[in-house]
């Protein structure tokens, strides 16, 4: 992390070192497995867009459906579409295809409410698996939405909230493993874009005796994650980043099938209940992960993340794993041989194995470079005081994405 590396400042060797790399990028695009599935998606000509970490881009199979949902489902079936249209069915059928995203067998996943509700939800529902014990431990970094939840959580359970770095936790719960209930932590951090170790960080939790709750914001969708063959007991997820689901679209949460019979959620609501329409007084679960339903799920919204879903169809997740590897590499070799002397550095890890899919650099001016780079068709996100994100999805950006956002980088401060 921060390894630069010195080159030669004159015009001369620049402009060579750029025409080397503008054709190893040409290469890297033409040799692209995944090169197809960019046409999936609507990119607004000339633009570079490397924000899909925060919003992804629209996919093609969105505008079409979501007319077919207002005018015919909606315009026309009215309260049929509920089951003629299979309204009902929407958050199992489509958490089953984000559960295949992410190493879930069937039956695991639902989708809909919003991310800070199904967090809320699920931090209750692993805490009161564990009753007894008195903390929470958490990532001191995690996104400030899991922290403000995490606090909320303790306090309505009169529960002790422990901070570690994820590369501490092992050491941390053996110090502390038999008071520890509940271990939550993202995938990857939201900063600088290291990935955790998700199957080690689990293991550790179960020796504890606790159980983990991961937040999948910024890695479903980019990489294989396994959560069945890691035996993750609950996980949480966005869709509008990789998933390209749209703004605000619905979260969703995996519950491990072992978990079902016992887990007691705070927020039951009816759509969770195991006769729905039997308007019964008092609450009984329904069977298996459809008790983790709460209300009525914001169906246009949800309608838009099915379509949007189909962007990944045929795709292996092992291949996008290599793309998107292959993508922060490039990126963080132009950075290395163009902006070594800008002032930049690179704040994600440079091994492989420990990177999601963002690169994130320093720089004392990131604040007044996002905007700037903006306005020169480079869209890429800042995180206050002095980090710049770029996120590569795999599905639609390219070796000549990186390099031109770096050149552009260059241009602005050079």
């Amino acid at each position: 992390m921060g390894i630069t590396v010195t080159v030669t400042t004159s015009n001369a060797d620049v402009d060579a070192t750029l025409v080397e790399l503008a054709g190893r990028a040409a290469k890297l695009d033409a040799d692209n497995a995944l090169a197809h599935t960019r046409e999936r998606f609507l990119i607004p000509p000339n633009l570079v867009y490397l924000d899909g970490n925060s919003l992804g881009v629209l996919p093609a199979a969105v505008p079409a459906a979501v007319d077919d949902a207002v005018r015919r489902q909606w315009g026309s079936g009215l309260i049929s579409s509920w089951f003629e249209e299979g309204w009902w069915e929407a958050p199992l059928r489509i958490g089953e295809r984000i559960g295949a995203l992410l190493g879930a067998a069937p039956g695991q996943v639902v989708a809909g409410d919003s991310t800070s509700v199904q967090l809320f939800n699920t931090l209750m529902a692993a805490a009161r698996l564990r009753s007894g014990r008195r903390v929470l431990l958490t990532d001191p970094g995690h996104f400030p939405t899991d922290a403000y939840l995490t606090d909320s959580v303790a306090e309505l359970l009169g529960l002790e909230v422990r901070r570690a770095p994820a590369a501490d936790v092992p050491a941390t719960l053996a110090e502390i493993g038999s008071d520890v209930g509940v271990v939550s932590y993202p995938i990857v951090d939201y900063r600088t874009g290291e990935r955790w170790d998700l199957p080690g960080i689990t293991r550790a939790a179960h020796e504890a005796g606790a159980v983990v709750v991961w937040d999948l914001c910024h890695g479903a969708g980019a990489m294989p994650i396994g959560l069945d063959e890691a035996e993750v007991d609950f996980a949480v997820g966005c869709t509008y980043k990789y998933l390209s689901g749209g703004p605000g679209s619905p979260a969703y949460v995996y519950i491990a099938a072992r978990h079902h019979d016992a887990v007691r959620h705070p927020l039951t609501g009816w759509h969770g209940h195991a006769d729905p329409f039997a308007m019964q007084d008092a609450y009984k679960p329904a069977d298996g992960i459809a008790r983790a339903r709460v209300g009525c799920p914001p169906m246009l919204s949800l309608l838009t993340l099915e379509a949007a879903l189909t962007a990944f169809d045929g795709v292996d997740l092992s291949e996008l794993r290599a793309v998107s590897l292959s993508l922060t590499s490039f990126f963080i070799e132009c950075c290395d041989a163009l902006l070594s002397e800008q002032g930049f550095e690179v704040a994600t890890p440079r091994a492989a194995e420990r990177r999601g899919s963002q690169v994130a650099l320093r720089h004392r001016d990131a604040v007044q470079l996002v905007p700037q780079l903006a306005k020169r068709s480079v869209v890429c996100d800042k995180r206050e005081p002095d980090v710049l994100r770029f996120g590569f999805n795999a599905l639609y950006n390219t070796h000549s994405d990186a390099l031109t956002a770096v050149r552009t980088l260059r241009d602005l401060v050079g």
